[in-house]
């Protein structure tokens, strides 16, 4: 049988994510950094249930969304294995990449400068949605 890819799902229930799309989620992340390629098997429900403490049918709930979008496929009495990858992150999240590079000495001034983990990811949010607003104008900025 087929190891599971290096993949651990970390459920937050404080964050009022529903836990099959914190699943969903992950995964997508996972497949954007090149953690997960095509062929790996992702861990067993019965694997995430014994990791996490949810429920099985969230685990199948989430694959089967991942499945929906093409991304998994299910093979009967084998598992779920990643059929392709997401976006050109993988180059751009190399160690290194100049990309990463400049992201980290940014997080690292923000840091400095006293935000919290949490102002970082709603500042870093809300530039991205800024940046990719269809109508923008802001594609490069």
């Amino acid at each position: 049988m087929a190891e599971s890819a290096a993949v651990e799902f970390r459920i937050d229930r404080r964050s009022g994510v529903a836990t099959y799309l914190q699943i969903v989620q992950q995964t997508k992340q996972a497949l954007r950094l090149g953690v997960l390629e095509p062929g790996d098997r992702l861990p067993t429900a019965r694997e995430v249930v014994e990791a996490t403490a949810i429920n099985p049918n969230t685990v199948l709930k989430a694959y089967r969304e991942l499945e929906r979008e093409g991304l998994v496929e299910a093979r009967r009495g084998l598992g779920t294995f990643v059929r392709r990858t997401l976006g050109g992150a993988v180059e751009a999240s190399a160690s290194d990449s100049p990309l990463r590079a400049e992201l980290a000495d940014w997080a690292r001034r923000a840091r400095s400068a006293g935000l919290e983990k949490d102002d970082v990811s709603a500042l870093f949010t809300a530039v991205i949605d800024r940046t990719y607003e269809p109508d923008s104008g802001h594609k490069g900025d």
